[in-house]
């Protein structure tokens, strides 16, 4: 009988990340979790600030305290120095300070952020590859962002026993422009969680839209506000569109080159009808996308497009940029739009906001369609690849 594998597992991301590769983290592991109760699983968390599960800290002695997992093969480990301090170490100066010697020994290391610490000499090591938005659209990051992730990203992949993609355009992205090994080069489909479900419940759903000052009708739209998110399109086909009772909300941080977009509307005279909401509570999100008329998703690149699956899950009918991974994702569910096509995106919001015969279409495909992406789908699939590089 062979013995257990030893995983180690960067948790940064899912500690101080509350959406993005942080919430992708968490559910995989909690997948994991779910299904496997034999083998051994370090998480590693670099730093020891707040987290975005303190909510969880110290609710059951039995519990971990940052990932609130139960099971006694999940272990947490903490290191005094932050990420910052790790990046510095392992990627400015490439010291060889091995991962192994912050989570004892272990089999296999995984990193599910693109890039990948010095490992022991025996431990394999998987890497997860979202998106390469930096390699197709450089234009749209801060220079010193894009150059460290041209330099990084490459060295984890040829380093890389195994290269996990979130959608099979990653995967291909990644073969032809960074020269991934196209048989140790897999997609794992990431799934959406049960929570982002069809809600009834009249006082939840006036709480949010009390809360966070919702219109009676709305499109609402979700991600960092950032250039690749295209989100100045989206103002000038809603413009367009002149649709009198509808208003536009977009939830999601500031991120970077965004002071055009945030002027966009004020340009065209239709500040009053668009609404930059700034940061939604996670728990919050599924109330909103059930409030929504319609979500409507302009990205000119997509890794995979958790949005528009978690508004699928919802039953709010779906507007979505045909480009990169985004059909993968919605299908035939939603209406597939060329990002840069202003007229044909003030059509799809004039008929996902207004055709009804059409929206009860969309919204019965969109529900039966995000039921193919599931977490315990995706925490087998992780698992086995685990296996396949685990010694006998």
């Amino acid at each position: 009988m062979s013995r257990a594998i030893r995983v180690g597992i960067d948790y940064t991301s899912a500690a101080f990340q509350s959406a993005g590769i942080g919430r992708h983290t968490r559910c995989t592991v909690r997948a994991l979790a779910e299904i496997d109760h034999t083998n051994q699983y370090r998480l590693l968390v670099q730093g020891r600030r707040h987290t975005v599960l303190a909510q969880t800290a110290g609710s059951s002695p039995k519990r971990n305290r940052v990932s609130g997992i139960p099971n006694p093969n999940f272990a947490e480990v903490r290191t005094w120095l932050n990420e910052r301090w790790w990046t510095r170490i392992w990627h400015r100066l490439r010291l060889p300070i091995a991962v192994d010697w912050l989570t004892g020994p272990i089999d296999v290391f995984h990193s599910p952020d693109f890039t990948l610490p010095p490992v022991g000499r025996r431990t394999r090591t998987v890497v997860t590859i979202h998106d390469l938005s930096f390699v197709r659209l450089p234009q749209c990051f801060e220079p010193s962002l894009a150059k460290y992730l041209n330099e990084h990203v490459p060295r984890a992949i040829g380093r890389a026993d195994w290269v996990l993609a979130d959608s099979e355009n990653t995967r291909q992205d990644a073969i032809e422009l960074l020269r991934a090994p196209a048989d140790r080069t897999t997609v794992i489909y990431p799934g959406v969680e049960p929570r982002f479900c069809p809600i009834d419940s009249a006082a939840e759903l006036q709480r949010v839209r009390s809360k966070y000052g919702l219109p009676p009708r709305f499109v609402l739209s979700v991600g960092t506000v950032q250039p690749r998110k295209n989100y100045g399109q989206l103002i000038k086909a809603f413009a367009q569109a002149e649709l009198a009772e509808v208003e536009l909300v977009v939830f999601g941080r500031k991120g970077w080159l965004y002071k055009d977009i945030l002027t966009e509307a004020s340009r065209l005279g239709i500040q009053h009808k668009v609404h930059f909401a700034g940061f939604i509570d996670d728990q919050d999100l599924p109330l909103a996308y059930n409030l929504a008329d319609c979500f409507a998703f302009p990205s000119l690149y997509e890794g995979f497009g958790i949005p528009p699956l978690e508004a699928m899950a919802c039953g709010t009918p779906v507007i979505c940029a045909d480009n990169s991974s985004l059909p993968e994702v919605v299908g035939d569910a939603g209406l597939l739009v060329d990002a840069q096509d202003t007229a044909a995106w003030a059509n799809a919001l004039d008929k996902a906001t207004h055709d009804q015969e059409l929206r009860q279409t969309m919204r019965a495909r969109g529900l039966q369609r995000a039921q193919r992406f599931n977490w315990p789908r995706a925490g087998q699939a992780l698992l086995d690849v685990y296996k396949s590089l685990s010694p006998t």
